[in-house]
């Protein structure tokens, strides 16, 4: 581990050299345990981020976040804007459990759940390799002029990588716009929804960019859940660790000589072979401690594991461990912050589990016309004008509504061609009705009515309102 007098990597991101300009990163290609566990989780998530935008449970899109119209599907679990407590509720869920592993485990979701990291290691990576070859055979490549073999390499990748980007841009507006409309712009053709077009073309550009050329700059850069880790991050954190007591020892790194006896002469495990810097993404040297730029990929985990095997030195020079486990060979253990953390995430939990149980699928609101007083009818008959407007959150269509009052003798007027309407699915139904009463049931110049919403002879939603009546001068 660097000494604290040698830390100038610090002073600049590992991406950049002493010039200041983009030092192109040309990882070696990952091989190991955690790289094959990588592998299925990876592909298990991309499975799951290509099917959740055409998966319905009860008609509804497993995922959608339709920010225009303001309406998000989470799980099948329709949210229309009256549920924005809701959604925000459930996006504090999902902060508080990042930042519960984040405390715990370190960036384990930048380096196995993150989609950046996955379309990056697993898709376009992967594809570079295939392609351009390894470490050293891009490198070459980049630094060869530009004779037919680069032109077919390059023309190809960047082809594979346009036609992907496409595809991640159209499952992205399945995301936002869902992906019944969706299909049925593609069906219709691009001149048809040049509103539908435009975003795709854009997005695709932003992929392209972002994969092609950005690329790890967006965790170190644009990413601000990196700088998180100064915050979230304690001693008793595990991240990817460099033992650096066991790999300096008292004297330090050592390069390997075969049959040297490195404990006698005070040498650590270390032999400064530099793979696991090779390997790294982000082009870091884990040996110097926890850094902005590591994603905890465990690439260097896998590399470190293989040089150690093949010198018959034990694995785990570099490994998931806390700091306290390598300085005082303290186990991880749940500290007060991680309590914490759990305590506030249930909380929320069962907050939110309670309010989807009380939650209707119908929602009504029903107001006084604002600036409306009451009005006299014929003999003793006072009349109030009310606003509503229902919203039916489910897939099916909501027939027959009509209102009733509860406890109150009066008569509910709807102004529309029949006294029953019908909701459509996942839609709105708002427009006006009268509320009649005698005089004489009213208490005052204000009461309290309760309005109960039935479909056909279901009761559905109830409804609070103000009916104004005559001052009272009793």
């Amino acid at each position: 581990m660097e000494s604290p007098e040698n830390e100038s990597f610090r002073d600049t991101i590992g991406t950049l050299d002493d010039q200041g300009k983009r030092a192109w990163v040309y990882p070696k290609k990952p091989s190991g345990r955690y790289y094959e566990w990588r592998k299925i989780v990876s592909y298990g998530l991309l499975a799951f981020l290509f099917a959740a935008p055409f998966i319905k449970i009860n008609g509804n899109q497993f995922l959608l976040f339709n920010v225009l119209e303001r309406r998000f599907n989470i799980f099948g679990l329709p949210f229309w804007p009256q549920d924005f407590y809701l959604f925000v509720i459930c996006m504090l869920i999902g902060v508080i459990f990042i930042a519960l592993f984040t405390v715990s485990f370190g960036r384990i979701f930048c380096g196995w759940i993150c989609p950046q990291t996955i379309f990056m290691e697993m898709v376009f990576r992967r594809i570079e390799y295939w392609i351009d070859g390894d470490r050293n055979k891009q490198r070459k490549l980049d630094n060869q002029p530009w004779n037919s073999e680069k032109i077919k390499k390059r023309l190809l990748k960047w082809f594979i990588f346009l036609i992907i980007s496409f595809l991640i841009a159209n499952v992205f507006l399945a995301y936002l716009i869902g992906s019944d409309k969706l299909i049925s712009h593609i069906k219709d053709g691009p001149t048809e929804h040049l509103g539908t077009l435009f975003p795709l073309i854009i997005f695709t550009a932003v992929f392209y960019f972002v994969f092609a050329w950005f690329r790890e700059q967006v965790c170190i850069i644009a990413c601000p859940y990196g700088r998180l880790q100064g915050v979230l991050l304690d001693n008793k954190s595990i991240v990817v660790a460099y033992d650096h007591k066991r790999g300096e020892a008292e004297n330090g790194r050592k390069k390997f000589r075969k049959n040297e006896d490195r404990e006698a002469l005070g040498h650590g495990d270390c032999i400064d072979c530099f793979q696991c810097v090779n390997v790294c993404p982000t082009g870091i040297d884990i040996r110097n401690g926890t850094q902005l730029e590591c994603v905890n990929c465990t690439a260097c985990i896998d590399e470190c594991d293989h040089i150690m095997e093949s010198i018959n030195l034990p694995k785990g020079l570099i490994r998931y461990a806390s700091e306290d486990e390598i300085e005082k060979k303290e186990k991880f253990k749940m500290t007060p912050r991680i309590k914490g953390y759990i305590a506030v995430l249930t909380i929320l939990v069962g907050l939110l589990s309670g309010m989807l149980l009380l939650r209707n699928d119908v929602e009504a609101n029903i107001l006084r016309l604002p600036g409306q007083l009451y009005e006299h009818k014929e003999g003793t008959i006072i009349s109030n004008v009310f606003t509503y407007k229902l919203v039916n959150k489910t897939t099916k269509e909501i027939e027959n509504i009509h209102f009733k009052l509860r406890k109150f003798d009066g008569v509910i007027k709807v102004v529309s061609n029949s006294e029953t309407f019908n909701v459509p699915p996942q839609d709105l139904a708002q427009g006006t009705l009268f509320i009649e009463i005698d005089q004489k049931d009213l208490s005052g110049d204000k009461n309290r009515l309760m309005i109960e919403v039935y479909s056909n002879d279901e009761l559905i939603e109830t409804e609070t309102v103000n009916f104004l009546g005559p001052r009272s001068y009793n």
